[in-house]
């Protein structure tokens, strides 16, 4: 089944997705089939279906920004990665969207990682740029460079604690808990005032964030009638039907515009 959806005019815009694997050049190209953990319903396997499916950008991108980091000597990135992270849009695909099932039955189980998730300090960039976990867990925020950095988080859930510590160069990791669903929570660091990332705490154990080729895989899923989100950073969020079939997938394709 496949199901594809126009965007209107803007703010219009499984199983978890951590694009931990870097390079020392910068974020690696990722796919939703690298991406995937499946999590397990209490369900007869037979009963359990697929989405899946790709975020697009309509229309021309805005272009990537290029950041000035010769404040501290030792970030390092060259010039084509000091680059503003809103909008990472390459052939028309849209990456970094937290893609997620906004409600499901309650006889389903996490699987194992879709509550724990890692931010690195590297490069003096916040990688990955946006993660997701499943309310309940954790995120360990670590620091690869030889400079200090700061962990600020900016929750509005009152369950999500807000931290602001500093990490020195190879120092003990902060791991911070969110009880709370919660999406595109801010992190930022004081000292580098460039650096920002996303947290999302999904509702439910069935989540992803899209790769550099913008897509999504929801995998485990009991048969039914659900609302799937997509939520971008600047461009909002579009919630839209979706309908899964036992022992087959349904493939979504949707766009998302600037005004």
């Amino acid at each position: 089944m496949t199901i594809i959806h126009k965007s209107l005019p803007l703010l219009l815009a499984v199983v978890l997705p951590f694009t931990g694997c870097k390079s020392d050049k910068g974020p690696a190209t990722s796919t939703a089939n690298e991406q995937t953990k499946v999590a397990v319903a209490t369900a007869d396997p037979a009963t359990l279906g697929t989405v899946e499916g790709n975020v697009r950008f309509s229309g021309k991108a805005p272009e990537r920004v290029k950041i000035d980091m010769s404040q501290d000597p030792a970030c390092t990135l060259s010039n084509a990665e000091n680059r503003s992270e809103q909008y990472v849009v390459e052939n028309g695909k849209l990456a970094n969207v937290f893609v997620y099932i906004k409600s499901t039955p309650t006889n389903i189980k996490p699987a194992e990682g879709t509550q724990t998730a890692t931010i690195d300090q590297k490069g003096c960039r916040f990688i990955p740029h946006v993660v997701a976990l499943y309310r309940g867990g954790s995120v360990s925020f670590t620091n690869s460079d030889p400079t200090m950095h700061n962990v600020h988080t900016m929750p509005v859930q009152v369950g999500n604690r807000s931290v602001d510590v500093s990490e020195g160069p190879g120092g003990k990791p902060e791991s911070v808990q969110f009880k709370d669903a919660e999406n595109m929570l801010p992190v930022r660091c004081n000292n580098h005032p460039w650096m920002n990332a996303f947290v999302n705490i999904s509702p439910t154990p069935f989540f992803a964030v899209t790769g550099t080729d913008g897509s999504f895989k929801i995998a485990g899923l009991p048969a039914g009638n659900y609302t799937i989100a997509f939520v971008h950073e600047k461009l909002g969020e579009q919630d839209l039907p979706v309908t899964i079939t036992a022992q087959k997938s349904t493939t979504i394709t949707t766009d998302f515009n600037k005004k």
